[in-house]
């Protein structure tokens, strides 16, 4: 207790005036957000500050990363003991599952670590979540194989049922959909976003405001297997090949209502349209559109040279800065991307020479091969 009390920091004495201090802890990129949060956070500085200096040092940079990007109604209100725990608990997922070491950091930070999704109730989700799904998963290879285990079996042993009318409201946060044993789409995304981070596989909530028929809203969730697939909470069964395929291939992305928005933790130029209460402009999301409208599966092939014999690499996407595929790739190796874009393909052989950097060009509708080379 005393060591887990340590971790925690409590019992410690809150220094007022060491901001500075804990600020230049932390990662040189975090710095000037950091010191923008806590002056936002009023009377809850002091927690934010020791909640910097609590962590362990190799773990610092998750608790500037949340802070950092953090709304204005967490900067006054979360306590050190609550982030402190929650990353801890992260980390701990982390190096429970086999693919926890691969995995970026960067999908790590955003979609493992948040503590929240979108603007519910912030509980203290992820110690229960922890001890009641890692063993569950933990003989799974991939985490889209752990995330359609918890999808197939989360719901019923937590009690929770989809019901449009009896459940509360549509934002619950998970404490409060088990409390009343039923979620709109919103609520069951939202519990299988956080059961999915508990252990370590990255998750999002996702959503569109107004299908392009006007048949109301809808939420979902985008897990990560080596690129972004979906699957509807609740629904168990092969990704990407949920209900909603057709309408959801037809968004409009000329009208903000009928995009569809994967919600955020890092802060972008993007909010998410939240239907219950549009006031809110604090959730922010990437537009994934495309990824539904023009969703792909593209090959990949890494070759030593131009027209030679094909390589183990690592091979990572990037769209706009944002990682959408990351895989070790030796034999050909298929993502779903979307289509009429250009990506940015960061290429890594596995002895530590060099990367490199290629534009590649997704075809809009045909089947297509790409074949990358190292030198």
């Amino acid at each position: 207790v005393n060591v887990l009390r340590l971790l925690l920091g409590i019992g410690r004495p809150l220094a007022a005036d060491d901001g500075a201090e804990a600020i230049a802890l932390a990662p040189e990129r975090y710095r000037p957000r950091l010191t923008e949060a806590l002056a936002e956070a009023g009377a809850n500085r002091a927690e934010l500050v020791a909640a910097l200096r609590t962590v362990r040092p190799e773990h610092r940079e998750a608790a500037a990363f949340l802070i950092a990007n953090m709304p204005p109604r967490d900067l006054t209100s979360l306590s050190r003991g609550f982030l402190v725990e929650n990353i801890e608990l992260a980390y701990r997922a982390r190096a429970a599952v086999p693919w926890g070491k691969a995995l970026p950091d960067e999908l790590f930070l955003n979609h493992v670590l948040p503590y929240a999704s979108i603007n519910e109730r912030r509980d203290r989700w992820r110690p229960d979540f922890l001890k009641r799904f890692l063993p569950a998963v933990k003989a799974c290879k991939t985490p889209g194989e752990a995330a359609q285990k918890l999808n197939a079996t989360i719901f019923k042993a937590l009690g929770v049922k989809y019901h449009a009318k009896k459940r509360p409201k549509p934002d619950q946060s998970p404490c409060e959909s088990i409390e009343a044993g039923y979620a709109s789409c919103s609520g069951l995304s939202i519990l299988l976003t956080d059961a999915c981070r508990a252990v370590c596989v990255p998750a999002r909530f996702v959503g569109t405001p107004l299908w392009v028929n006007r048949k109301g809203n809808h939420s979902w969730v985008e897990v990560w297997d080596g690129c972004w697939r979906f699957v509807g909470a609740a629904e168990p069964g092969p990704f990407d090949k949920t209900w909603f395929v057709g309408i959801a291939g037809k968004a409009d992305p000329a009208k903000v209502e009928h995009r569809i928005y994967a919600a955020s933790f890092a802060r972008t130029e993007t909010w998410f349209p939240l239907v219950w209460d549009l006031k809110i402009k604090y959730v922010t999301a990437d537009d994934v559109t495309a990824f539904y409208t023009m969703r792909r599966p593209v090959t990949f092939q890494v070759t030593d040279t131009p027209g030679g014999q094909p390589v183990r690499a690592r091979l990572t996407l990037r769209l706009a800065g944002r990682i959408v595929a990351d895989a070790v790739v030796g034999e050909p190796v298929a993502f779903f991307l979307a289509g009429g874009r250009a990506y940015d393909a960061e290429i890594c052989p596995p002895d530590g020479s060099p990367c490199v950097t290629r534009k590649v060009a997704v075809a809009e509708d045909e089947d297509q091969t790409i074949v990358l080379p190292l030198r």
